[in-house]
């Protein structure tokens, strides 16, 4: 048994010590920590970022008669965690049962025909971080060594959002999301590169989680939260002391989580 697989386990038999009685979850959802747990969701049990060695707890709960578990709060490249460190709740999660994940994370637009204050729907990525979860020992047990990565933004997935957002009124923005490292801003260069080969929308969350989730057979959704404009054009103009540009990305992530809160509960009852 490899080492990563050794770890994984062991978290596996503790939240499990940790999970509510008959709670079998097979849809999970991951957040960063100020995005608000769903309408009518409710709380079973929770196992804390200290026992699990994560960023933010896992959340386990019932929602419309479906169990849920939510982990708010992610780990980020940024911040010096590796890729397989990132990777390692993807696996857990498939350990316990887990068959569909939505990640839910802040990106930035590229596309002049998006807003701020906006939801993008991720039907594939570029990845640009010059790393990968997946290098490596390989560990048959989690996956093939050659994942195929050509439906990595699960087709099935992505058409049930596309209606729930359609029924709810709900802009999709289909988007190709660029993933960086961070945590730096973009130059003008980098968005007019991102947006030539062909990116919607820019962020630093999804590329170990996805391709992780590809590797365990585990489906997922990528829903982008757009608080920030990168189009390359406007940028020079556009320039604004950081103080502002904060509570500017403040409002518009509160603007994106209202729109997220119309489709949040048909995505858990109905993906």
């Amino acid at each position: 048994m490899t080492e990563q697989r050794k770890k994984i386990e062991t978290s596996v038999d503790f939240i499990k010590n940790e999970i509510p009685k008959n709670f079998k979850p097979s849809i999970a959802v991951i957040t960063d920590i100020g995005i608000p747990l769903p309408a009518g969701f409710k709380v079973t049990g929770k196992v804390p970022v200290s026992d699990t060695d994560r960023s933010g707890d896992f959340i386990f709960g019932k929602f419309s008669g479906k169990d849920v578990i939510i982990i708010k709060g992610r780990l980020h490249f940024y911040d010096g965690f590796s890729m397989r460190d990132i990777a390692h709740y993807i696996y857990v999660l498939k350990y316990i049962g887990v068959k569909k994940i939505i990640s839910i994370d802040e990106v930035a637009h590229l596309n002049p025909r998006f807003n701020c204050g906006e939801l993008a729907l991720v039907y594939d990525h570029i990845n640009l971080t010059g790393d990968n979860p997946l290098i490596g020992e390989n560990d048959e047990k989690l996956g093939i060594r050659f994942p195929d990565m050509s439906n990595a933004y699960d087709n099935d997935l992505f058409d049930k959002a596309y209606k729930i957002f359609q029924d709810k009124k709900v802009k999709t923005n289909d988007s190709v999301y660029i993933g960086s490292i961070g945590p730096e801003t973009e130059t003008e260069a980098e968005a007019r590169f991102y947006r030539d080969i062909g990116g919607d929308v820019a962020g630093y969350s999804f590329i170990p989680e996805n391709i992780a989730s590809v590797h365990s057979e585990t489906k997922f959704l990528g829903i982008g939260l757009i608080t920030r404009e990168i189009v390359a054009d406007k940028m020079a103009e556009s320039v604004i002391p950081e103080e502002e540009m904060e509570k500017s990305k403040t409002i518009n992530l509160k603007k994106a989580i209202m729109e997220l809160n119309k489709i949040y509960g048909e995505l858990l009852k109905k993906l």
